[in-house]
């Protein structure tokens, strides 16, 4: 069941809406459209000589996302019409927020129309959003999974209990050349994976495990892109995300483009819901490396 709506504006200027508290906020919302899943179409070939057809692909559609609000509870109609006009500006970026018992997810798009019924006894308004990206997006952010690096653990508020023992943990070190990404999420997304250098490295390679696909990074193409070794403080960081595929060198606060680095073949990993298994290597310096993968959690629908 959806508890609340929370839209937030091109400015960061958020407005929350109750469905079981609509006095709060002055807007009623009496229906909501566009939350489940996107039709998706299909493409294939005619067979000239057969029965049916070949699948070619397929893709979603985007998301229209249509709300109808009602004024009635508002203790002036006029301002509460102007409110909508601030936090639906048309032509706009929005994100919406959708907070139901479970689970607590974003959509991102743009005001398509806002259409005030201003002459009706019941002033309501319906409100048109499109979101270019049909998928709707966990609110609490990236999941982390952590390979090899610093495991924060301190945490506010704390508490030492001696003098002399040492009992407050700041981190842990953590060195794993595999480990599991658990996704929960509806639909295959992309990840980024952070690799940083805390000496010389040379030749990088990730598995997945679950598919077999593998992707590798020559090291001796950065020294030829960059003019220098990549090493110590260095991080290559790689996004596999849909329309957002790159590979790049961070270097002292520099950020270069090193798509060229990728070897022949390498695959862009996709993950897919339930256990993920990963493995990384090199052929020098694999204990320099601090590894990490980061991923969004996507769904089909609220």
């Amino acid at each position: 069941m959806i508890k609340k709506v929370i839209v937030t504006n091109y400015l960061g200027e958020s407005l929350e809406m109750e469905l079981a508290r609509p006095e709060v906020s002055g807007l009623a919302i009496t229906d909501i459209e566009g939350l489940g899943p996107v039709k998706a179409t299909i493409n294939t070939s005619e067979i000239a000589t057969g029965d049916g057809a070949l699948y070619n692909s397929a893709k979603l559609e985007t998301r229209n996302i249509v709300m109808t609000l009602d004024f009635r509870f508002g203790t002036d109609i006029e301002t509460i019409r102007h409110t909508t006009y601030k936090y639906f500006p048309i032509k706009r970026y929005i994100t919406l927020t959708f907070v139901t018992d479970q689970r607590s997810l974003d959509a991102f798009g743009y005001v398509e129309s806002n259409e005030p019924d201003i002459f009706q006894a019941h002033e309501a308004t319906q409100i048109s959003v499109i979101c270019p990206d049909p998928y709707f997006y966990a609110t609490n952010g990236k999941t982390l999974t952590l390979f090899s690096g610093v495991n924060p653990k301190f945490e506010f508020p704390f508490e030492n209990n001696s003098l002399t023992e040492k009992l407050i943990n700041f981190g842990d070190i953590v060195h794993m050349y595999e480990n599991v990404v658990t996704y929960k999420g509806d639909a295959s997304v992309g990840i980024i994976i952070t690799i940083h250098a805390l000496d010389t490295v040379k030749d990088i390679v990730i598995y997945n495990a679950r598919t077999r696909e593998v992707m590798r990074i020559n090291t001796d193409f950065i020294q030829t892109l960059t003019g220098q070794a990549y090493g110590a403080g260095d991080d290559i960081i790689i996004n596999t995300k849909r329309g957002e595929k790159s590979v790049t060198l961070l270097r002292a606060g520099l950020t270069t483009n090193i798509l060229n680095c990728l070897g022949k073949g390498s695959s862009w990993f996709q993950l897919s819901k339930g256990d993920n298994i990963f493995i990384y290597n090199a052929t020098e310096g694999a204990m320099s490396i601090q590894f990490k993968i980061e991923n969004d959690t996507i769904y089909e629908g609220v």
